[in-house]
C-alpha cells in the first residue's frame, strides 16, 4: 500500500488522506502554476494542470479535480495559499 499523508482543513474540519505521490505531484503543480501566473480561479489552476498532464502524459489515477481541491484546501490550512475577494475567488501564494 502507498504512504499517505494526512491533509488539513482551513476550518479545522475533518480532512481526508491521500496517496504522498499524487499529493506531491499536484502540489507542486499548483505552486508552479501559482509562482507562474500569479493569483488564479479554480478553473484556470485546473485547467491549466489538465493541459500539462495530458501534455507531459503524466498518468493519474482519480479525478485532478477533485483531489485539486482537497490539496488547495491542505495548503490554505498550511498558509501556503490564500483565498482572494469573492466570486470568483481566485488563489495566491503566501
Amino acid at each position: 500500500m502507498p504512504p499517505k499523508i494526512q491533509l488539513q482543513h482551513p476550518l479545522g474540519k475533518k480532512a481526508i488522506s491521500m496517496e504522498k505521490d499524487k499529493y506531491e505531484t499536484l502540489k507542486n503543480a499548483v505552486l508552479n502554476f501559482l509562482m507562474a501566473k500569479g493569483e488564479s480561479t479554480h478553473t484556470e489552476i485546473l485547467q491549466s494542470i489538465t493541459e500539462d498532464f495530458k501534455k507531459n502524459k503524466v498518468k493519474f489515477a482519480g479525478s485532478v479535480e477533485w483531489h485539486l481541491e482537497w490539496i488547495k484546501l491542505d495548503m490554505e490550512a498550511k498558509k501556503e495559499i490564500k483565498r482572494i475577494g469573492k466570486s470568483p475567488i481566485k488563489f495566491t501564494m503566501l
